[in-house]
């Protein structure tokens, strides 16, 4: 029985991570069409993202009318907050890419890891062994020997990438935060901050998207490809967001960023094969370094597992002994008319 649920436990967290890749690849390809000049120049992002989000809230609303899924309450304000967090990390990720070159843009984003892990440390006192801290090193250096080219960097371009590396990683936390405080499902937290994230991009967004690029969305032409590509996005967008609360729940927010680079590996790869984008040996072998990184990553989160398993056990046995045979020792001891206490080291007399 036992052997049965681990094994369909590990076949859904197979097909959580294959759902994020796949659906994240195929958007951020689908973006790439959309938005790309030689594509139909749709720069519009943050407004973009609201139509991401508005499609997830509908989605989950008709899930909840229909009763495929259930309404557990959050607090508004906790509600709120998340939105805001959220936001501030996709605003912060477009400026940061806006103001600085994409080199130092990706060395922002490899930087979520160990910002990730000291948070997690601050705000849940999580620790992590060695062989973890590691993996993390040959992971961040495989991804940024293929992704890192030219670094430049302003100062405005160092605070917005810092507030959204910070803003991004307190996000991703409080996914798997809020679904262990209220004891909610990945889709069941989704579709109640999905319509906070979609109104509030919706009014904001086109503000932020005239910032960045210059263009008003009201000047853009729509044709039906375009309109064909939105909703191949919205689409792909909601089979990501949903994955990806299914994937925090189910492991850590540094489980997903670490494996999550798998999905850097599979853009370069199809942008190589589908885009004419160059492929050199540098990028190959920062690739093979990073794939490394993550396997080494996966078997040392599960030797960490089995080993706290292990010693979760062994303390309580041991501290039942001790206080038995400390109990023993003070009845002898004072049988003998001396001090219970005296000379009593976990359990055991002193000469």
């Amino acid at each position: 029985m036992d052997a049965g649920k681990k094994q369909s436990s590990a076949v859904s967290d197979v097909g959580a991570w294959a759902m994020n890749v796949v659906s994240s690849v195929g958007l951020i390809m689908a973006n790439k069409q959309l938005m790309s000049p030689a594509g139909y120049a749709f720069v519009f992002a943050t407004t973009l993202t609201g139509f991401h989000f508005s499609m997830t809230a509908i989605i989950g609303l008709v899930s909840n009318a229909t009763g495929y899924s259930t309404r557990k309450k959050v607090p508004l304000w906790e509600l709120l907050w998340f939105s805001i967090v959220a936001n501030t990390s996709i605003t912060g990720m477009n400026l940061s890419l806006m103001l600085n070159s994409v080199g130092f843009y990706q060395i922002s984003k490899l930087s979520m890891i160990p910002v990730v892990c000291v948070m997690e440390w601050i705000l849940h006192s999580k620790h992590y062994s060695n062989r973890v801290k590691i993996a993390v090193l040959v992971v961040v250096v495989g991804v940024g020997v293929c992704t890192v080219t030219d670094v430049k960097v302003n100062a405005q371009g160092f605070i917005c990438a810092c507030v959204a590396v910070l803003s991004t990683s307190l996000q991703q936390i409080s996914i798997g935060s809020l679904q262990k405080k209220y004891s909610i499902g990945s889709f069941e937290l989704l579709s109640q901050t999905a319509p906070i994230q979609a109104l509030s991009l919706l009014l904001f967004g086109p503000f932020v998207d005239y910032y960045l690029t210059g263009k008003l969305l009201a000047s853009y032409k729509f044709s039906s490809a375009v309109l064909f590509f939105i909703i191949l996005s919205c689409s792909l967008a909601v089979f990501c967001n949903i994955s990806q609360y299914l994937c925090i729940g189910r492991f850590s927010a540094t489980s997903f960023q670490v494996l999550g680079h798998m999905k850097t590996v599979c853009v370069l790869i199809l942008g190589w094969l589908l885009f004419d984008s160059e492929l050199t040996l540098k990028n190959i072998l920062g690739m093979a370094i990073a794939i490394l990184g993550m396997v080494v990553y996966s078997w040392a989160v599960e030797a960490d597992k089995q080993t706290e398993s292990k010693a979760s056990s062994l303390p309580k046995d041991a501290s039942e002994e001790n206080v038995d045979l400390l109990k023993q020792q003070q009845q002898q001891q004072q049988l003998e008319g001396s001090s219970p206490h005296k000379d009593i080291e976990l359990g055991k007399s002193q000469p």
